[in-house]
């Protein structure tokens, strides 16, 4: 039913269109009904059909609702330098130019009230105001960003689900302001808890470092200000990236140890351990602890996720029912997607859940192990070892096989000793960082945590040591170019397909499991151009020329990874031998290596007509950011794209065909959606 209900969701967000609300309401209610009446029948099939088609239907209707639900208005397209005044909601993160903060807005510039976002995230270069505090600021204030590529991942709907309708860099320091009205009741409750969370966060960071106190703040709270790009680089190629992200692993250890801490307590008091079932004692202790921590991690939507599948364990054992089923699974699934629909999109939605099913399958075949009487201790201490050496081994590579095609899919990168970073590392986050961590988070608001943390910190740095020896090593990361869009839903029912099934037909789902890996890639694009047209990029082999390297770096290097192309080794050296550059456009030299003819123009305003001429004299291609309305008779031979072009297709590849150019838009594929339409 949650597969099915996932369908339904994943139908929604790939349309081109937005459907009407009511015929889905309508016909989800009415195969609802339909369900319910064939479970009367003694049809097994055609009870199974129907419930698996309302639940389909269904998924469609929620994603719609929660879609509309969430609406807030969009900051307008090229609004500029405004003043930003509200209340800081949370601190988000961290990087090169400076603490993220979402803030809530009470006035955006001239905006009135019915367009200003009900969310803005602004990159601060000053000191980090404390959630709940008022502030004014002068931001470049933009739309949330298209997809940087055409299929790219769409973090402008991410946004959308956020309520997020603005992002943007401050031109200054913030500045405190008396807050002019007392914020809603939900906002305050908000503000206190982010509040309290980066106390803690500073706490933390102060007692022992921010080397160590940056990841373990990571671990504890979600806030990534501290970690540096070094730190970030070396788990990502080490295959650790997933420590940065409170998920399932934080969930499970800081779960299990309480499950174990307390059941263990409990047991050494015997008139306790009499009188009550210390197992379910010691189930609602972690039960209380979950919860906890997703309280102070912020609730981000790996958290839930994670909360929803450790509470269900947990509540199992209260109701005397197994733990570790895929009946629980697919309760927390259908808890998760009923909330938050959008999370099928999401690839650690996707990573977490095939993992979390493809450990649970693996569960389900373990062999259990006959225990022999009176083995001698040594003998029994090896064997012991060896099985939870092995189980460990199996677990991160059952694990490290099903979130395969995601990170190849999402991230155009494979981790070569993922596998080798996680089984050395695994040992030290189960059994000494995380318990550490969650003691001394836990004391820390009383002044008493300092001794664990430092503990924690140890661990931390094992953790870093691992990631660098093995980030370093040969050929560490594999950059693998995506695959058609249809290749992910097919490996997502190929891994579901294989953990599932019942017996030896499971294989079945194996080719398509590999879908992403297998699946034929086209030709890389001659031309990709960025979303608003400040950028260009012209393909040469395998390599890829930026003609404005220091402008979209994250635009550009998501691109070459999508594509499986790589930079030159001296990109500075390539493009001056190819290209005369200012800082208005680039055109191509004369006698240049061979590839595609282009001319670019970096301005806001068009350029003059002496300058456009020179740019169409020996061009195939010109770019344009800026708008054009009328073009000398030197351009009738070459293909033009202008601002106009920009603002309604965003990012462009072209593929060069004979005389002509074939190519496709991001806006053709991201269709005519809320998150997607101009603000202006």
């Amino acid at each position: 039913m949650p597969v099915a209900f996932g369908g339904g969701c994943a139908v929604y967000f790939g349309l081109r269109f937005e459907p009407p609300a009511w015929p889905l309401y309508i016909a989800a209610l009415v195969l609802i009904g339909l369900a319910l009446v064939a479970r009367r029948t003694t049809w097994s099939l055609l009870i199974i059909v129907s419930a698996l088609l309302a639940c389909f239907v269904s998924g469609v209707a929620v994603s719609k609702f929660r879609s509309d639900r969430v609406a807030a208005p969009i900051a307008p397209a090229n609004l500029g330098i405004v003043t930003v005044e509200g209340w800081v909601v949370d601190v988000a993160g961290g990087g090169k130019r400076g603490a993220k903060v979402v803030i809530a807005p009470i006035a955006v510039g001239d905006l009135p009230p019915e367009k200003t976002p009900a969310r803005v995230r602004l990159v601060l270069s000053g000191p980090t105001p404390e959630p709940g505090s008022a502030i004014r600021v002068r931001a470049l204030l933009n739309p949330p960003p298209p997809p940087a590529a055409p299929g790219a991942y769409d973090f402008g709907r991410d946004a959308w689900f956020q309520s997020i309708g603005g992002v943007g860099l401050a031109m200054g320091d913030a500045r405190a302001m008396p807050a002019p009205e007392n914020p809603p009741w939900g906002l305050k409750q908000a503000m206190a808890i982010n509040a309290w969370r980066w106390n803690l966060a500073n706490k933390i960071v102060n007692a022992i470092g921010e080397r160590e106190g940056g990841m373990v703040t990571a671990m504890t709270t979600g806030h990534e200000t501290w970690l540096t790009q070094d730190q970030l680089d070396s788990m990502r190629d080490s295959g650790l990236a997933h420590l940065l992200s409170i998920s399932g692993v934080h969930m499970a250890i800081v779960g299990g140890f309480t499950f174990f801490l307390v059941r263990l307590l409990a047991a050494c008091w015997p008139w306790l351990a009499l009188r009550v079932s210390t197992k379910k004692v010691a189930a609602a202790a972690g039960l209380f602890a979950v919860c906890a921590y997703l309280v102070v991690s912020g609730a981000p939507a790996p958290a839930v996720r994670s909360w929803a599948t450790a509470s269900i364990a947990f509540i199992a054992i209260l109701l005397d029912r197994r733990a570790i089923t895929f009946n629980a699974l697919a309760f927390a699934a259908g808890i998760v997607l009923l909330g938050r629909p959008e999370s099928i999109v999401q690839p650690g939605f996707q990573m977490s859940f095939a993992a979390t099913a493809a450990l649970v399958a693996l569960a389900e075949i373990w062999p259990k192990r006959v225990k022999e009487i009176k083995t001698p201790w040594p003998i029994a201490a090896v064997q012991k070892t060896a099985s939870w050496v092995f189980a460990g081994l199996m677990v991160s590579l059952v694990a490290g096989m099903a979130t395969g095609p995601f990170a190849i899919h999402h991230f155009n990168r494979t981790s070569v000793y993922g596998l080798i970073a996680n089984a050395l590392e695994s040992p030290i986050s189960t059994f000494f960082t995380m318990p550490a961590l969650a003691l001394g988070a836990a004391l820390e608001t009383i002044g008493l945590g300092k001794p664990f943390l430092i503990l924690a910190g140890w661990g931390v740095e094992a953790t870093l040591a691992i990631s660098d020896f093995i980030a370093k090593l040969p050929h560490a990361v594999v950059i693998v170019p995506s695959a058609p869009l249809i290749a992910l839903p097919s490996s997502f029912l190929g891994i579901l397909f294989i953990c599932l099934w019942k017996g030896r037909l499971r294989w079945i789902g194996l080719p398509f499991a590999a879908a992403v890996l297998i699946w034929p890639r086209v030709a890389p694009p001659d031309v990709w151009v960025s979303s608003d047209g400040a950028d260009v990029a012209v393909r040469s082999t395998s390599h890829a020329l930026i003609l404005r390297p220091k402008t979209k770096v994250f635009d550009s290097d998501l691109w070459m990874k999508r594509r499986g192309l790589t930079a030159f080794a001296d990109p500075d050296a390539a493009l001056d031998a190819a290209y005369d550059c200012d800082r208005y456009g680039c055109t191509q030299k004369p006698g240049a290596a061979a590839g595609p003819r282009v001319a670019a123009w970096w301005g806001r305003k068009a350029p003059d007509e002496d300058r456009l001429k020179a740019m169409c004299n020996g061009a195939e291609l010109v770019i344009l950011r800026a708008a054009v309305d009328a073009l000398p008779a030197e351009c009738a031979h070459a293909t033009l794209f202008d601002g106009r072009d920009f603002e309604r297709g965003g990012s462009l590849e072209l593929w060069r065909r004979g005389s002509g150019w074939a190519g496709q838009w991001a806006g053709d594929l991201r269709g005519d959606r809320p998150w997607s339409r101009p603000a202006a």
